[in-house]
């Protein structure tokens, strides 16, 4: 069986004064609030979402 790489997803800076579509990024993302963190499955819509609004986030590889 193979196995999916993770990433833990979280949010460091506030989304006061971000665009609406980072607000909404980040929310899609599952961020509501400084240092809340989602684990995700690492696919292109997820590494999408997270390019957009990199300057919010942190990203770290989960094993």
């Amino acid at each position: 069986m193979t196995q999916t790489k993770k990433l833990k997803v979280t949010l460091i800076k506030s989304t006061i004064d971000s665009l609406p579509v980072h607000k909404k990024n980040a929310r899609a993302l599952g961020l509501r609030r400084i240092n809340a963190s989602r684990i995700h499955n690492d696919t292109p819509m997820i590494r999408g979402m997270i390019t957009k609004v990199r300057h919010l986030v942190k990203v770290e590889n989960v094993d």
